[in-house]
C-alpha cells in the first residue's frame, strides 16, 4: 500500500502559496514523515501562475507528481482550481479561496473572467470554498490570506496528531506570529462553517 500523499498548491505570484508549503514541510517532518517539495515560480513575480507541490509518508522518493495524483490542492485563487484541476485526484479534496485575481488580459477588457470556478469544481471535488482574502481583511492584513487557507485545508491533511497551532507559530516571523495565528484559527472556522 502506497502511503505517501500528495498536495498541490496553487495561485498567483505573491500570494504565499510558499509560505503554506514551507509550514506543511516543517509540520510533516516534525512528526517523522519523509518530505519532499518541489516550486515552480514561472511569471510569479509580474503576477503569472504559481504551484507547489509538497509529498510526505514514510518514505518519498520525488517531489513531483502527474495529473490525478494529488490528494489535496489549495489554490489561493479561484480561477487557478480549474486550471489545475486535472491534478487532483477524483476522491481529493479541494480547498478554494473565494477571490478572483484580474490577469493582465482581463484587467485591459481583451477576456473576460470565467464565470462558476468554484460550481465547476463542486461538480467533481470535495470543495471547500471560503472567503480567506475577505477574513484576512477583517484581520487587519490582507497579507494573512495564506494562513487563512492553510487553515482552512488543515483537517483535510488528516494529521490530527500534529500540532499546527504551534508548527504555524513557529515558522511565520515573530513580528506577525500572532495575527497569523488568528489567521490559522479564523480558516479552521471557516472551513467547518463551508458549504
Amino acid at each position: 500500500m502506497n502511503d505517501v500523499k500528495s498536495c498541490l498548491l496553487v495561485g498567483v505570484g505573491g500570494q504565499g502559496a510558499i509560505l503554506i508549503s514551507k509550514i506543511m514541510s516543517n509540520g510533516f517532518m516534525k512528526a517523522g514523515y519523509d518530505v519532499k517539495q518541489s516550486e515552480v515560480h514561472g511569471m510569479a513575480q509580474r503576477g503569472g501562475s504559481v504551484s507547489t507541490q509538497v509529498r510526505w509518508g514514510k518514505k518519498v522518493y520525488g517531489p513531483v507528481f502527474g495529473k490525478g495524483e494529488a490528494d489535496i490542492m489549495v489554490a489561493l485563487e479561484k480561477m487557478e482550481a480549474v486550471r489545475y484541476a486535472e491534478f487532483l485526484n477524483p476522491n481529493g479534496v479541494a480547498v478554494i479561496n473565494d477571490y478572483a485575481i484580474k490577469s493582465t488580459t482581463i484587467a485591459s477588457g481583451a477576456e473576460e473572467y470565467p464565470q462558476g470556478c468554484i460550481e465547476a469544481m463542486q461538480k467533481n471535488f470535495k470543495t471547500i470554498a471560503v472567503p480567506a482574502s475577505d477574513i484576512a481583511i477583517q484581520l487587519g492584513n490582507p497579507k494573512c490570506m495564506n494562513v487563512v487557507l492553510f487553515g482552512a485545508m488543515c483537517d483535510s491533511l488528516g494529521c490530527p496528531d500534529i500540532d499546527w497551532e504551534q508548527i504555524v507559530a513557529e515558522t511565520v516571523p515573530a513580528k506577525v506570529k500572532e495575527l497569523n495565528l488568528k489567521a490559522f484559527r479564523a480558516g479552521r472556522e471557516a472551513a467547518k462553517n463551508a458549504k
